[in-house]
């Protein structure tokens, strides 16, 4: 018996990139606005501008500005994917394996005390799914939220989202339409931000998702985003503006190398229904874009469905055949596979209770022969402040002369895997500071 072949239905996702966003980049003086419209064919930056010295300025006079810009690019419906600086997020990516869709807000909020250094200070957090199914969780507190709400609102700026700049860069470079030519394997890219600073971002298999603020020149803050995404040494950087969609037309004054983020904000902001930002502003207060924008996507939606109805009348016929003949042989084979279903549940139950005995046994012994290996692993100038052991990681405090090797020198152990930097590394003295992470190796 064999199955009637699949359907050949082309992939609509690419059609359904119809939209139009406006990014807006809070910097220490300027806001940098862009706005863009999405479409299956390509993508058009409408206008980009800059309101200078808006903490300086009352606040109506620089929203009257910023409606003023909306109106000649034709986006006064729209409401702003805004940016907050990066120095004032704090932006983690945890893995929670084992917990269910449905239970990842309970699970994220018992953590989110642990995951920011605010301490009783009240913060807001949002986070968003990342395609390994770990979690991009960003922290904020609520009084610098509160300020920026504020002054947007005194503006009468229209705010459908607060997020941060990787959030805004994932969803954009993912944008299925002008794809930039960047490697499957991974990549690192670069942009100059304020006051010498420099915003790394980076894609891998072995982290989704880095973004870093560097005071550090960009060979050293390349090589240190390297070493986290487990990048080949020799990779070379891209600009942040190379791994966004390349837009179909674009203002000559608007520079890619300057002005990367607000666009990819209003990329991420033009259609939502691709995927969203982590947006940390609460749902009572986001607004939303015309409901206009979306009949064109209404309408070619239906002419898929009656397209994808038509085939699937085309070969009903053969689909009812096949279900009946396959229906017949279930009915025949159900009867042993309950049996083997309810012998599969005792042995599993019983290698359970074996693993959880062995494990409760081995726990001591595994923890001396990790912190014996940390001793002659981290030799001096190297020492440790706090060493923290669980079951199936390892956080690790302290200061050497040089960081950067230490992640290879964990995972080359046998007792080490998977080492990352908590944050970023610290200059203290001749000395940098480090906190890694790394997961414990399973022991025979």
């Amino acid at each position: 018996m064999t199955m009637p072949g699949p359907l050949n239905v082309t992939d609509f996702k690419k059609y359904a990139a119809f939209g139009s966003g406006v990014g807006i980049e809070i910097g220490g003086q300027n806001l940098e606005v862009t706005a863009a419209r999405v479409r299956p064919h390509g993508i058009d930056v409408l206008g980009a501008t800059t309101i200078r010295d808006f903490g300086q300025r009352p606040a109506a006079q620089w929203g009257l500005e910023y409606a003023r810009f909306l109106r000649e690019v034709g986006a006064s419906h729209l409401a702003a994917t805004v940016l907050l600086p990066r120095r004032e997020t704090i932006v983690r990516q945890i893995a929670l394996p084992g917990v269910a869709g449905r239970d990842l807000a309970s699970a994220i909020a018992l953590q989110i005390d642990s995951l920011h250094p605010y301490g009783e200070d009240e913060v807001v957090y949002g986070w968003s799914r990342l395609v390994n199914g770990s979690v991009l969780l960003a922290v904020l507190r609520r009084a610098t939220l509160d300020g920026y709400t504020s002054i947007f609102a005194e503006a009468g700026i229209a705010v459908a989202a607060f997020t941060f700049s990787a959030a805004a860069i994932y969803i954009a470079h993912r944008v299925p339409v002008a794809q930039p030519p960047v490697s499957d394997k991974g990549f690192v890219a670069v942009a100059a931000g304020e006051n010498g600073w420099l915003e790394v971002y980076g894609e891998s298999a072995a982290r989704p998702v880095f973004s870093a603020d560097f005071d550090l020149p960009p060979d050293r803050a390349v090589a240190l985003a390297i070493s986290e995404l487990r990048l080949e040494p020799d990779e070379a950087p891209l600009s942040l503006g190379g791994v966004l969609p390349v837009p179909r037309t674009n203002p000559v004054a608007n520079d890619f190398s300057q002005r990367a983020l607000p666009y990819a904000a209003a990329l991420s902001g033009a259609c939502p229904w691709l995927g969203s930002a982590v947006n940390l502003l609460p749902p009572e207060q986001r607004r939303s874009n015309s409901r206009a924008m979306y009949i064109p996507t209404i309408v070619l939606a239906v002419l898929v469905l009656l397209v994808a109805g038509a085939l699937v009348a085309q070969s009903s016929m053969e689909d009812r055949r096949y279900l009946t003949a396959l229906e017949a042989e279930i009915a025949q084979i159900e009867p042993q596979a309950k049996r083997s279903a309810v012998l599969d549940r005792e042995m599993l139950r019983a290698q359970t209770r074996l693993r959880l005995l062995d494990e409760f046994r081995s726990r001591t012994k595994a923890d001396l022969d990790s912190l014996n290996e940390l001793t002659a692993l981290l030799k001096p100038p190297t020492w440790t402040n706090m060493i923290d052991l669980s079951p199936g990681a390892a956080t690790i405090t302290g200061e050497t002369d040089q960081a950067a090797p230490l992640l290879k020198l964990l995972d080359a152990s046998p007792y080490f895997q998977g080492s990352t930097f908590v944050g970023s590394i610290a200059k203290s003295g001749g000395n940098e500071q480090f906190q890694v992470r790394t997961a414990r190796r399973a022991r025979p």
